[in-house]
């Protein structure tokens, strides 16, 4: 049986650094997110901290493009104005983008590397948890890469090639290697293994909205 999601979940972001800079300039604001703070805010007052607000509060015209999930980290990019907006909000939809993350999981995958072609939909009496549905889902693909083999944990590096919500935590479960500290779709060691979700956003590659050049942005894996 899946491990749903704790009852009771206290929102308590990280506070330092604030708001961790990657890059500015007239077009693009990009930043590391960290673990544990939400993209935008929630329906609850409580959960209106977030990346967003941060932003906005420095750089008032930042507008959100994309979202990573609460617990993940790394790159994420924001428009400077209504133009890049438009221009990156395509770049996503039509698949443009080019984006890669690192991951701890639990165990040793037989192969070192693969893809997981696994079409997923929200499992709706447990939101936000995801599952596969062949009949239902919107197709999902991602590739995955074996980085380094430990005592009792895999790092792999992925790509995926879709975007959609918990994607990468329910392909690799799929594999029957969670990820660590997954607090949705891993249990016992696993879930334990890493005081956080270990997944990170490592690099995003786009087209610059001013010139279509094509750059590439990236953060640090902090595990």
């Amino acid at each position: 049986m899946n491990r749903t999601a704790p009852e009771a979940f206290v929102y308590n972001p990280p506070v330092e650094p604030y708001l961790p800079v990657l890059h500015l300039d007239d077009d693009l604001l990009v930043v590391d997110k960290q673990s544990g703070l939400l993209s935008v805010p929630g329906k609850a007052t409580e959960h209106s901290d977030c990346l967003e607000r941060r932003a906005q509060e420095v750089y008032a015209s930042a507008r959100i493009v994309h979202r990573l999930d609460m617990d993940t980290s790394g790159v994420m990019v924001l428009a400077m104005n209504a133009n890049a907006h438009r221009h990156l909000g395509l770049q996503f939809e039509r698949r443009k983008t080019r984006k890669t993350y690192l991951a701890e999981v639990w165990g040793h995958p037989r192969d070192d590397d693969g893809e997981i072609d696994l079409p997923l939909i929200c499992d709706w009496p447990n939101r936000p948890k995801q599952m596969v549905s062949f009949e239902h889902g919107k197709p999902a693909l991602t590739r995955w890469q074996v980085l380094e083999r430990k005592p009792f944990s895999t790092r792999v590096r992925l790509f995926p090639h879709t975007g959609r919500s918990h994607q990468l935590r329910v392909h690799m479960l799929s594999l029957g290697h969670p990820i660590l500290g997954d607090r949705f779709y891993a249990e016992g060691e696993a879930l334990h293994a890493s005081h956080r979700l270990a997944l990170h956003a490592e690099s995003l590659e786009l087209h610059h909205p001013n010139g279509g050049e094509r750059v590439t942005f990236r953060a640090e894996c902090p595990f």
